[in-house]
């Protein structure tokens, strides 16, 4: 079986990903069926290796490539054989973020595969960070937060939007306190170089997310 997911809005790949598992996976077997490839690094034999591999316990095994637009042209000829007549037994899932310098490889694979499209970028900001923590989700927020660091967003620019959140939504309460202690933490963590900022910052979503 093959999958294709194409596009660049990793929250919605990773909650579509969640699902495929959900459904082939037994959690607790996970790890003995699950392999995460990366195209850069990737050899021919060693994804014929983990396609060979069977199933343990389980319905199916995922083999997923990761930044699928970084293939070796050998791979592709490969993959686009295996795509006619794919194990049942194992998911090939092919993950591209920047599809257009592979869209001949794409058309060949496209009628053999389950296609997923997503969007072409899905431009983060705190806001999102705050619906995330709102939702108590801490992996999804610290993903949130790795992404808007990445776009260039300041950490003194993130640490103000969330402490406006909380002074708008939050009602005096022991909890909403916590809540600012904890700021005020973050706040002190990264002008004074205790903590590099990404990890203050990250320690301070993980602890709001527990207090919900």
């Amino acid at each position: 079986m093959l999958y294709l997911f194409l596009g660049q809005d990793p929250l919605s790949k990773d909650l579509q990903f969640k699902r495929i598992k959900e459904e082939f996976l037994p959690k607790r077997l996970e790890q003995f069926n699950l392999d995460i490839l990366y195209a850069r690094e990737l050899t021919l034999k060693n994804l014929q290796e983990k396609l060979l591999n069977l199933p343990l316990q389980s319905p199916k095994r995922i083999v997923v490539i990761k930044n699928t637009e970084d293939l070796k042209e050998e791979i592709e000829d490969f993959i686009f054989e295996w795509s006619k007549k794919p194990s049942q037994a194992t998911i090939l899932l092919l993950d591209f973020s920047e599809q257009a310098q592979k869209e001949g490889f794409i058309k060949r694979i496209h009628s053999y595969a389950k296609v997923f499209r997503f969007k072409e970028k899905v431009p983060l900001n705190t806001f999102n960070l705050i619906r995330q923590i709102e939702l108590r989700r801490p992996d999804y927020a610290l993903k949130v937060l790795d992404q808007i660091l990445k776009d260039g967003e300041r950490p003194e620019r993130i640490l103000g939007g969330l402490r406006y959140a909380l002074e708008k939504s939050s009602p005096v309460s022991i909890q909403a306190k916590r809540k600012v202690k904890l700021l005020l933490n973050c706040d002190i963590e990264i002008k004074t170089g205790k903590l590099k900022a990404p990890f203050a910052l990250e320690k301070l979503v993980v602890g709001l997310c527990v207090l919900g």
